[in-house]
């Protein structure tokens, strides 16, 4: 039998004092203490296994596995919606957990799930571990795929609140964790199949297991610690179009009016250049205007037909040419007049401006003054 006691020790004190870190860390958001929830959890189910492998058999098979999912579901659901409130429908999603807790403390003297090379015995317990198999890997897919599209759907309504981007506000961190998350279960089970049929692998999966929650315990915790909070909760991040459609109906901006906000809209980037800020978000230019966030937002896409994100990163486009064209400038670089010019990534800069000039910086630099570079 593989010694995983070690693994066990390090992840043990990794995700404890990891989970102390998030859940003391200002603000004390909802997606922070379902960080750390989630983070204590791991610990518990990693001590659970060392009791179990070294002490007294506690249960007949892990079942901390099936808050995973919802734990990150619920965690980007919260990160994307921060003016929502955990309540009781939430507890909802831990059926699986509570049923399987259940299940895994009567039956905890038998050794369902040690051997998978056992798994198929035909024994009075086989329907118990396919149902509990299928039901761990359905929980992973499902939520795994939630997480995904959820996460898919923020990044594209980032572009009607912000002007810019980030890995803080893309949670691409997150995205790619998701993914990670069920590709490594989804390795875990085939080798589970694998060992199933017989000695086909050198070693058990059920202890790889282990070491691959404690890794992404790390892993995880270590970039949750690092992400700030990305919305004012005051701020609507709902990014459902066809409810975004119904508020535009029901928002009663007759076409006059969308008129002019949008001729104040174009006079105050023109005059004002706000999108000189390279943190400049939708709800930064409703104060600077005094016209209502949803409006701005309802102007630019019905009216304008185009997102904040582009509205603002054309002037800034525009603002580059510009410097190009003025002398003083040419002793600069094009990152740096980028920069100045309100862009805050090198390639957001270098895919923008290339998607409305139809040439790199470069090139178009070259062009109009016979600079290089």
């Amino acid at each position: 039998m593989v010694n995983i006691d070690p693994i066990l020790y390090i992840g043990i004190s990794q995700s404890f004092f990891a989970g102390l870190l998030i859940s003391t860390k200002k603000p004390f958001t909802t997606a922070n203490r379902i960080l750390a929830a989630w983070v204590f959890l791991i610990c518990i189910e990693l001590i659970f296994a060392l009791i179990n492998s070294t002490v007294i058999e506690m249960y007949s098979f892990p079942f901390v596995s099936f808050t995973y999912g919802p734990l990150l579901f619920l965690y980007i659901y919260f990160m994307v919606n921060p003016g929502k409130k955990f309540n009781w429908l939430s507890l909802l999603h831990f059926i699986p957990f509570i049923t399987f807790f259940i299940v895994s403390v009567i039956f905890r003297s038998k050794p369902l799930l040690r051997d998978l090379r056992s798994f198929f015995v035909p024994d009075r317990f086989i329907t118990l571990r396919i149902v509990y198999s299928t039901a761990m890997f359905t929980s992973l897919t499902v939520y795994s795929t939630l997480a995904f599209i959820m996460i898919r759907k923020h990044q594209k309504n980032l572009k009607n609140l912000v002007s810019y981007t980030s890995n803080v506000m893309t949670l691409n961190w997150l995205k790619v964790i998701s993914i990670s998350l069920y590709v490594s279960f989804l390795i875990l089970f085939i080798l589970g199949g694998l060992n199933m049929i017989g000695d086909i692998i050198p070693f058990d999966p059920y202890f790889v297991v282990f070491g691959f929650i404690s890794v992404f315990s790390f892993v995880y915790s270590f970039y949750g610690i690092k992400q700030p909070v990305i919305f004012d909760p005051e701020i609507e991040t709902n990014g459902d179009e066809k409810k975004e459609t119904e508020k535009y109906i029901k928002s009663g901006l007759k076409d006059e009016q969308a008129q002019e906000y949008l001729e104040k809209l174009i006079s105050v980037m023109e005059t004002d250049k706000p999108f000189l800020n390279r943190d400049l978000s939708i709800q930064d230019l409703a104060l600077i205007t005094d016209i209502p966030r949803h409006h701005i937002t309802q102007v630019l896409n019905e009216v304008h037909g185009k997102n904040f994100f582009t509205f603002i990163n054309e002037y800034r486009v525009e603002e580059v040419i510009n410097r190009f064209r003025d002398p003083a400038n040419n002793n600069f670089t094009i990152l740096a007049i980028a920069f100045d010019a309100g862009f805050n990534s090198k390639a957001t800069f270098n895919s923008i401006f290339k998607l409305q000039t139809g040439m790199t910086p470069s090139e178009y630099r070259e062009k109009l003054t016979g600079i290089r570079g």
